[in-house]
């Protein structure tokens, strides 16, 4: 069964354009969002969630349907393991075709590379600011403040609260550095 999925998007926000497109590629059942909202794709999992084996999702745009990369992996994901296939008219993308290497595999390794590339700039980035004497993380607070709290702390005058107010050192910051202060 040929099933079209739609759903609003900016460039298409009646779906008009898209209702076009799979009409002409002969849908057997044409599922329409009612929303654009990534939250709120009540209708996606719908027809996911009833798809039989040899079914095949046409979409206008591969943006229609998944709306990150990682969301298009665990789409074909389900997919796949639904028996189903793809085909993305605008990117002439068609699962169904083995020709070539397998479309799901594509995105996952394009998946794992946008991972690493970000990673990657992330330890450039904290090694370049380390060799600047930056330090990552947040900005440690004014020594006065802690010395303050941890003096108000050890004369057992002041509730944890009294000293977070009058100091602005939490819970958890001031028995960091008690910790560190008694090794």
């Amino acid at each position: 069964m040929l099933i079209g999925y739609m759903r609003p998007y900016q460039d298409d926000p009646d779906c008009e354009s898209q209702k076009i497109k799979l009409s002409e590629a002969e849908c057997d059942l044409i599922v329409e969002e009612e929303h654009s909202s990534a939250k709120r794709r009540t209708k996606l999992n719908e027809m996911m969630g009833r798809l039989q084996p040899g079914d095949q999702v046409v979409v206008a745009r591969l943006f229609a349907w998944a709306d990150s990369s990682r969301h298009l992996v665990e789409l074909l994901d389900m997919l796949s393991q639904r028996g189903g296939f793809l085909h993305s008219l605008a990117e002439g993308i068609d699962t169904c075709r083995q020709e070539g290497y397998p479309f799901d595999k594509i995105v996952h390794y394009l998946v794992e590379f946008q991972s690493d590339v970000i990673s990657e700039k992330t330890r450039k980035g904290l090694y370049e600011a380390k060799q600047k004497g930056s330090l990552p993380g947040r900005p440690r607070k004014p020594d006065e403040n802690v010395r303050r709290a941890i003096l108000m702390y050890q004369s057992k005058k002041y509730s944890l609260a009294e000293i977070k107010e009058q100091t602005g050192i939490s819970k958890s910051t001031l028995y960091r550095y008690l910790e560190n202060e008694s090794t």
